[in-house]
Parts: structure tokens; C-alpha cells; sequence
């Protein structure tokens, strides 16, 4: 008898450093001096701003500055602060405001020749596409960011832009591609002294080697970078490491070592400030508890982490959220309330353009509909997530919801919830 294998969206974290956006020098219209006064408190005030977590309030000073610079028609200067609206905007999950932003920012650093400015904005959409489930388009980009930044020698570039094409062959399943860049981009790291980055770059390959079944491999470099981040002073990166660490315990069922490890993370998270952390976190200890059979407990921490993506503006992480409440429902036999949380997620999945997340969703509501009974219905969900898992290339999901339909077209009972997918990182 073949089984129906639900799906969990486990929020969890993972490094992959945004690229080292480029740094404003503002030599515009020399003969201006307030306005160039002007503009060195301006951008003084953004970087301070985005420093402090601020980032709709960065947004707006950009757009002063950006003023400035399409009144002075310098072009260099625009491109600068197009640039980082964007990065603000895929700070806060709005990836389209984001994509609008760097798209005008490319041809103008073409059309100047600034090659490092032009490889940097590559190499941010692809980290938008990457973030919304669009790993190909992704990679076009990365793969028109790297030779610019071998050619113009930014050794720190390249680093940043091999990790992050790593991640994506991490994304969808290729750990072993993931691994060939990540070992390129770690000596490099180390030859800058980028201690943040090798840390980082440690930290992906754990979690590669944790993705290949390779828990103890993992644990030791995520033990490496652990050291790291204490002693360069990252809180923030200490925090999702051990996030990291607690995810592989949960994964070889150690749940109470997880918990350590997440419980570590969590004061970290809230003393630092970093709300979408916290909620990250409290959803990873929810889901720690649902895998233990506590679902109560799950319940009161998916139920804290809920409401701050909410306030944050993370869009996937509440729908992420959604459906683990949704799961959790399911698991104790209230279909009805799952389908009401299901149903919450999945036109959000859909309006940032995570397709798959939406598949996933979509598959959680055909297991849902298939408990009560309603084969038909189920089938038309499972039927619509199988070409999306197809299209992003997640062969071991296209099997999985073929393996669904076939179970429901022979009549299978529903068996217990297996969590088979992860949050892509």
C-alpha cells in the first residue's frame, strides 16, 4: 500500500551574504557644495539606518538621494542608490519592488562602465530570483556576476557570488555542486580575512553536508564557524548558527539537544533585535515539539512566530508559518482547521512568486482533503503542484506527489505526516 507523504515547511536559517553593494563617493557636482553636503548626511543617515534594522526608513532617504543625483544627472551616483532601494526592499520580502529597482539600476552601470557596480546588481537580482523559489534564473544571473568580478579582481565579490551559487545548487538539491562552490569561496574568504565570510561560508557547508546525510561532517563545521562569530562579536550570525547546529540535531533525533541549541539562539535573536530570527527560531522549536508528538506545544510557539512575520513584513515566513499551524491541525485529526490555515498561505505563497512553497501548500491541502474523504479534491491539488515541482526541479517532490495521486487513485488510507520539505535557504 502506498502512502501519502504530507508536507511541513520547516523555517530555518542559513548565511548567504548579500554582495558587497557598492559605496557612494559623493564627488557629484563639486561646484555644489551644499548639496554635496547634503548628500554625504544623507547617505550617512541611510547606512545608519539600514545598521539599525531600518530599513523603510533607508528606502526613504535613498529616494532623497536618488532625487538629488537624477537632478545633477550623475548616472553613477543614480545607479548607487537604485541599488540600494533595492537591496532595502529584498530586505523587508518585497522581491518584485526589488527586482524594479536593480533592473534600473543595470543598464545605468553598463552604460557607464562601472563593471564592479554592474557584477554587484547581477548579483542581487539573482539573490531576489534565488529567494523566490526561481533557482535558474538565479543562477543566469550569478553566472553574469562572477567573470565580472574575477576580471575587475574583487576577491571578496567572488567569494560572496560562489557561495551564493552554491546555496542555490543547495536549494534544489545538488548539494554536491553546492559543495564545489563553497570550497572555492572559503579560501578566498580566508585570503581577504573576511572572518565573517569564512564563518558563513563554514556554516552553507555544513549545512550541505547536512542535507547529504552527513550529520557529523556537518556538525564539524558548523563548529568551526561557531568560534568565529563569537569572536569577531556577530551575535546576530552566532544566533543562526546555532539555529543551524539545532536543525541537525532535530534531523538525527535528538530533540532535546535541538532545543538546547535553539534555546541558545532565541535570548540571542531578542537581545539583538532581529525579530524575523526570533520568529524563525520559535517556529524551529514549534517544530520540534510537532515531531515529538506535542502538538499543543508546537501550537504556543508557531502562535508566537506568527504575529512578529506578520509585524516584520515576511511574507514567506508566514505563510511558511501557516502551514505548520495547518500541519499541526491535520496531525490531530482537524482537517478543517488545517484547510483554513492551508488556505491562508497559499495566496500569499502566490503573490511573492514562491513556487516552491506554493507547491508544497498545495500539496498539504490535497493530504487534507483526502482525510475527509474528498479524493477529487484532493487529486486537483496534487494535480496542480506536480508541474510546479517539475518546473523548479525538484525531482525527490515530483515523486512524492505522483506517489500521492497513486495512493489516492488506489484508494490508500492517509497515513501519519512525514516532514520531507525544507525551507529553501
Amino acid at each position: 500500500m502506498k502512502r501519502i507523504i504530507s508536507s511541513v515547511l520547516a523555517l530555518s536559517v542559513c548565511l548567504t551574504p548579500l554582495s558587497v553593494p557598492l559605496m557612494v563617493q559623493p564627488s557629484w557636482a563639486q561646484s555644489q557644495n551644499s548639496q554635496v553636503e547634503k548628500l554625504k548626511q544623507l547617505i550617512e543617515q541611510a547606512q545608519q539606518q539600514e545598521r539599525q534594522g531600518q530599513p523603510r526608513q533607508a528606502i526613504e532617504t535613498w529616494q532623497e538621494i536618488l532625487a538629488i543625483a537624477r537632478q545633477f544627472k550623475q548616472r553613477r551616483g543614480e545607479a548607487i542608490a537604485l541599488n540600494y532601494i533595492g537591496l532595502n526592499y529584498d530586505s523587508i520580502s518585497q522581491p518584485q519592488e526589488a527586482l524594479k529597482y536593480y533592473n534600473q539600476a543595470l543598464p545605468i552601470t553598463r552604460e557607464v562602465g562601472e563593471r564592479r557596480g554592474e557584477a554587484s546588481t547581477l548579483n542581487n537580482i539573482g539573490r531576489v530570483y534565488d529567494s523566490i523559489g526561481q533557482p535558474q534564473e538565479a543562477l543566469k544571473y550569478y553566472n553574469q556576476a562572477l567573470p565580472i568580478r574575477r576580471e575587475v579582481g574583487d576577491r571578496a565579490g567572488e567569494a560572496t557570488t560562489l557561495s551564493n551559487i552554491g546555496a542555490v545548487y543547495d536549494s534544489i538539491s545538488q548539494p554536491q555542486e553546492a559543495l564545489k562552490y563553497y570550497n572555492q569561496a572559503l579560501p578566498i574568504r580566508r585570503e581577504v580575512g573576511d572572518r565573517r565570510g569564512e564563518a558563513s561560508t563554514l556554516s552553507n557547508i555544513g549545512l550541505a553536508y547536512n542535507s547529504i546525510s552527513q550529520p557529523q561532517e556537518a556538525l564539524k563545521y558548523y563548529n568551526q564557524a561557531l568560534p568565529i562569530t563569537r569572536s569577531v562579536g556577530d551575535r546576530a550570525q552566532e544566533a543562526i548558527i546555532l539555529n543551524n547546529i539545532g536543525r541537525v540535531y532535530d534531523n538525527i533525533s535528538q530533540p532535546q539537544e535541538a532545543l538546547k541549541y535553539y534555546n541558545q539562539a532565541l535570548p540571542i535573536l531578542q537581545q539583538v533585535g532581529d525579530r524575523r530570527g526570533e520568529a524563525t527560531t520559535l517556529n524551529n522549536i514549534g517544530l520540534v515539539y510537532d515531531n515529538i508528538s506535542k502538538p499543543q506545544e508546537a501550537l504556543k510557539y508557531y502562535n508566537q512566530a506568527l504575529p512578529i512575520l506578520q509585524q516584520v513584513g515576511d511574507r514567506r515566513g508566514e505563510a511558511t508559518t501557516l502551514n505548520n499551524i495547518g500541519a499541526v491541525y491535520n496531525s490531530i485529526s482537524q482537517p478543517q482547521e488545517a484547510l483554513k490555515y492551508y488556505n491562508q498561505a497559499l495566496p500569499i505563497l502566490q503573490q511573492v512568486g514562491d513556487r516552491r512553497r506554493e507547491a508544497g501548500t498545495l500539496n498539504n491541502i490535497g493530504l487534507a482533503y483526502n482525510s475527509i474523504s474528498q479524493p477529487q479534491e484532493a487529486l486537483k491539488y496534487f494535480n496542480q503542484a506536480l508541474p510546479i515541482w517539475r518546473s523548479v526541479g525538484d525531482r525527490k517532490m515530483e515523486a512524492t506527489t505522483l506517489s500521492n495521486i497513486d495512493a489516492v487513485n488506489n484508494r490508500s488510507q492517509p497515513p501519519s505526516r512525514t516532514n520531507i520539505l525544507q525551507t529553501p535557504k
